[in-house]
């Protein structure tokens, strides 16, 4: 089975659920600066959740370009993964709407948890698609401590969100600034 028309979906899903994400954002309907100074959490929300959808856009594009092959088990791993971001814009809005509470924040925070999972999932279906442990995709990943690190991280940041929301976000933040950078395990191996 060809890799090509799962890219293509997969890019077309992602493209989607920044139009959906940045059509959200409402145009005030006021001209002073404080119409737009009102608008901020939502932004915040907007930013956040558009570089992790960049983020997770290079990194899928990383996968694939270092995979030969994909399999039934891949497609439904990649759908899994599609999933959990086209949440990410009802996530996105919900948390901007309501100026940063807790339990939107929270909720967020187990919309990237899940997403980081499936991500984990895809990675781990890919590899054994591929050749399994002595496949490059398997030695560009290797033990995959920056995945696990950020999967420990969200889990930290959704309990942290019912102490402050902005510690949770916080935790959110430098997960994002961890995989701002794409995979250079990857890149060195592709």
């Amino acid at each position: 089975m060809g890799k090509t028309r799962l890219e293509a979906f997969s890019d077309g899903v992602l493209a989607i659920i920044i139009t959906i994400m940045v059509l959200e954002l409402k145009v005030p309907h006021e001209t002073s600066l404080n119409a737009l100074i009102g608008l901020w959490p939502l932004f915040l929300s907007y930013v956040l959740s558009f570089i992790y959808i960049a983020i997770y856009w290079q990194n899928h594009h990383h996968l694939f370009h270092i995979s030969k092959k994909v399999n039934g088990s891949v497609l439904w791993a990649n759908t899994h993964l599609l999933f959990w971001l086209s949440l990410v814009p009802f996530t996105t809005g919900w948390f901007g709407e309501n100026n940063i509470e807790s339990m939107p924040v929270a909720v967020y925070g187990f919309n990237l948890l899940m997403a980081g999972v499936a991500y984990f999932i895809l990675s781990l279906r890919l590899i054994a698609a591929n050749g399994g442990e002595q496949s490059d995709l398997a030695k560009a990943i290797g033990s995959d401590r920056k995945g696990k690190l950020a999967l420990v991280m969200y889990i930290a940041g959704i309990a942290l969100c019912f102490v402050s929301p902005w510690i949770g976000l916080a935790i959110y933040v430098a997960v994002a600034l961890i995989w701002i950078i794409p995979d250079s395990r990857i890149e060195r191996t592709i």
